[in-house]
């Protein structure tokens, strides 16, 4: 066993860097305003990033930057600033795909360590090893490597290469991330930032001459989604990626909600430490396995870790399956009541549930509902408001508690 096993988060703004934290990351990944592959995620300027990488850093965790597009020729005078800003900001580590953009990060931030991201699809040893040669402290691995292909770079490199691959999250139909389908489509290049995920969207067949005419390419109403794949899920395995060689266990999502990383980055640190404790008898409790099916998600898959993925792609429909609300998030606690703020609506006697930091998710029955002022109320409906709920219990402040749907 390594180490290293690190439990790396998404992040795509302050709220999502604190959910991060608090649920145990051991890592957390996001993008400055530039050159990151998420461009509709509200990302961090200057100020921000700093401040980001000083609370994180605060907890003794780390933080690592994307610089991972393809620039165009009029962005790469911009690339000495950003290096620069990430520099003083503090930052980890910078996230790369491109060896032109690499070499300019040697150049102008020489002891800056550098990640090679999964854009660049190394699927090899001799790749990893030449992005070694070069100076990379990390290789994020194609999405596209089995298990066995992976310990196998793992054997044929340095030892103090790290091994990052992705475990959780939205998996893309083209190679590691490079398609050409939303370019091509409604202009928005994937490569740059922009994706428009028309992998997701519904397609039928019509033929030359019948241009009215539409066919489905299965007998079903809502059309096909023929390139729509299955999100990634390999909680269960955490074991054997780590005896693989795996370093860093990343989840995608750097656009997704702060429940959601609140969520998965506590199932994964759960289920880290539980494989840490006993590496040969890695066994989840059925409550940690759950955890990953109370967010929005599509269905799940093991992607290409046990061979070629016969089952990746989901025809059903392009959204997700969403089971659970978040209602409030806890502020605190005093004589007898967890006071809190409303996010969706829920009413007296509705069971909820708390999950807090690390920890288990306990059930709570919303026998008692106060307003802010202190008056009893039959139903929390307006959004963002204060509220106290009558428990026994005492959640830790950014609890969650939410209900099903």
């Amino acid at each position: 066993m390594s180490d290293l096993l690190e439990v790396l988060s998404p992040v795509g703004d302050m709220e999502r860097l604190y959910a991060a934290l608090d649920f145990g990351a051991d890592a957390v990944y996001l993008g400055g305003t530039c050159f990151g592959m998420r461009a509709a995620s509200a990302n961090f300027d200057a100020d921000t990033l700093a401040q980001a990488c000083r609370i994180t850093h605060e907890r003794g965790k780390k933080l690592y930057l994307t610089c991972n597009t393809l620039p165009r020729n009029f962005e790469i005078p911009q690339l000495e600033g950003f290096v620069k800003n990430a520099t003083d900001a503090g930052v980890d580590a910078l996230i790369v795909n491109d060896i032109g953009v690499f070499a300019m990060v040697r150049k102008y931030a020489p002891d800056m360590e550098i990640h090679v991201s999964t854009q660049a699809g190394i699927v090899n040893y001799a790749t990893a090893n030449e992005f070694y040669n070069m100076g990379a402290k990390r290789v994020v691995l194609a999405r596209e490597l089995s298990l066995e292909e992976i310990a196998e770079i793992r054997a044929k490199t340095p030892s103090d290469l790290e091994i990052e691959c992705f475990v959780h999250g939205a998996m893309c139909v083209s190679f590691s991330g490079r398609c050409l389908l939303s370019q091509y489509l409604v202009n928005r290049d994937a490569n740059r930032g922009e994706c428009a995920q028309p992998c997701r969207w519904a397609y039928h067949l019509m033929e030359e001459k019948r241009t009215n005419e539409f066919y489905p390419v299965f007998e079903d109403d809502s059309g096909t989604y023929i390139l729509n794949a299955k999100d990634m899920c390999l909680i269960e395995h955490l074991d054997k990626l780590a005896k693989a060689g795996v370093n860093s266990f990343k989840i995608e999502g750097r656009a997704k909600s702060s429940y959601y990383v609140s969520v998965i980055t506590n199932a994964y640190r759960k289920a880290m430490d539980i494989y840490k404790t006993d590496p040969d008898n890695f066994k989840l409790p059925q409550w940690v396995k759950d955890e990953v099916f109370k967010v929005s998600h599509r269905a799940y898959c093991t992607g290409f870790f046990f061979g070629h993925p016969k089952q990746s792609q989901y025809y059903e429909n392009g959204g997700y399956i969403r089971e659970y609300d978040v209602v409030a998030v806890v502020e605190g606690y005093s004589n007898g009541r967890i006071y809190a703020q409303q996010r969706n609506k829920f009413n007296r006697g509705d069971e909820l549930e708390i999950l807090s930091p690390e920890s288990e998710p306990i059930k709570l029955v919303a026998q008692h509902i106060y307003d802010e002022y202190g008056n009893e109320i039959d139903t929390a409906n307006h959004a963002t408001m204060k509220l106290s709920i009558a428990s026994d219990l005492k959640p830790s402040k950014n609890s969650i508690i939410r209900m099903k749907k």
